[in-house]
């Protein structure tokens, strides 16, 4: 049985290594780091299927290191330690580099248990990873190693690898591959940054198509059908995950129509209707807030109707409130205002609450001043009379500034107008 094509066509050299040019430039750190054969122990960040893993195999053939791998997803702690007894075997004379996948799935104890070998200096340890490691890896493994931020592939990243795949199947084959127009960069762009992706969709496309003119033709449909769901990277628990409904927020916060609309076509497309609710609803209260207090009960009419149809339908009226909320104008003096407010309650600056405001109408033995003397707005003009509401500690506080739009400062002018200022 084969292989899969990814496995199959990975590089064995760094001139074959697609993208990551900001790494693997002749000019650049890393690079020189793996050339000199002295290998520190390295911790890769960045998406899946972008040379985490095809990196980690050079790096260790160009160490003279034994190669070690596990993934952290089903490795046991009994792995580690047969892991770690190769160490002392014949053909580990040089050390182990131990290239370990997903390390943010190993627990504390597993990552310690690597500690006195990594010190030692009998293992190397080259770990990947795609979450922050500065969150989910142990800090004595990150004091010991060096972080490299790998980048999603571009589509002119990943071009040479799809043609180079088509070769090698063309090879293996016994025949011509060919793609008609557009065909290849479909896949290219389709496969969301994934090179692994890229490659399965080369191979899927190819046993998928018919021979023309004597050569095995990849048409653009066949392509554009194995690629449209490839597209899209994301993970519901994952950094893409946040990262998406950040930059979908902070696109209705910008203004931006457009980016707020793709972003919201990227959480739609992968099915995360609740999160693309959520963030709308906590934009149009948070982001447009008082500018625009009127926009609340409608974002909020979207977002139901949305649930009530569902997908694919759930776009129209999603997409009608983010460009509402995005082109209203901005304004943050409500959350503002209650941020320092609960600030302050933190921090105990507070106190009792006035006599006039509580809820109790008689007063104990005890009280030096009887009576609540409450005054009750409506008996008088405008609705409005002035007394103390904050607590005595706090009497002359001010949590809420009038906002610089057009709908707080006609507020602030009346005000104004009441309380005679």
């Amino acid at each position: 049985m084969k292989s899969p094509l990814a496995d199959r066509i990975r590089p064995t050299e760094l001139c074959d290594v697609v993208g990551q040019r900001h790494l693997l430039s002749e000019d650049k750190p890393l690079r020189k780091i793996i050339e000199s054969g002295n290998i520190p122990n390295l911790i890769f960040y960045g998406p899946s299927g972008v040379g985490k893993t095809t990196l980690a195999s050079i790096i260790a053939k160009k160490s003279g290191k034994r190669l070690y791998k596990l993934n952290a997803t089903t490795a046991s702690t009994a792995d580690i330690k047969e892991m770690l007894e190769s160490t002392n075997m014949i053909g580990a004379e040089d050390g182990i580099l131990l290239y370990l996948d997903e390390i943010q799935y190993f627990n504390k104890k597993q990552q310690q248990t690597l500690l006195e070998s990594i010190e030692n200096g009998n293992i190397t340890l080259v770990a990947s990873t795609t979450e922050n490691p500065y969150f989910y890896v142990y800090n004595a493994i990150l004091s010991r190693s060096t972080v490299f931020e790998f980048k999603a592939l571009t589509a002119a990243d990943i071009m040479p690898a799809v043609l180079r795949a088509a070769r090698l199947m063309g090879e293996e084959q016994g025949e011509e591959i060919s793609f008609e127009p557009d065909a290849a960069e479909i896949i290219a762009k389709g496969c969301g940054g994934d090179v692994r992706k890229a490659l399965n969709a080369v191979e899927l496309s190819v046993l998928a198509s018919e021979h023309i003119d004597g050569k095995v033709t990849v048409t653009a449909c066949t392509a554009r059908e194995l690629t449209q769901k490839s597209a899209m990277r994301y993970d519901r628990e994952g950094d893409e995950h946040y990262d998406i409904v950040s930059a979908y927020q902070k696109s209705m916060r910008g203004s931006d129509p457009n980016a707020a609309v793709h972003y919201l076509g990227r959480l739609l497309e992968s099915g995360d209707l609740p999160s693309a609710c959520r963030r709308l609803l906590v934009c149009a209260s948070e982001d447009v807030g008082l500018a625009n207090p009127q926009i609340i009960p409608i974002v909020k009419a979207a977002v139901d109707t949305a649930l009530m149809v569902g997908l694919p339908e759930a776009r129209i009226p999603l997409a009608d409130a983010v460009i509402l909320v995005a082109l209203s104008p901005k304004s943050t003096s409500g959350h503002d205002a209650i941020n320092a407010a609960m600030e302050d309650i933190r921090s105990g600056n507070s106190g009792p609450i006035p006599r006039a405001l509580q809820n109790k109408h008689f007063d104990g033995a005890e009280a030096e001043a009887r009576g609540q003397h409450y005054l009750y707005p409506h008996m008088y003009p405008n609705h409005y009379v002035e007394q103390q509401y904050l607590p005595d500690a706090i009497k002359d506080k001010v949590y809420y500034e009038f906002g610089d739009n057009k709908t707080e400062q006609a507020y602030k002018d009346y005000w104004k107008k009441i309380k005679g200022e």
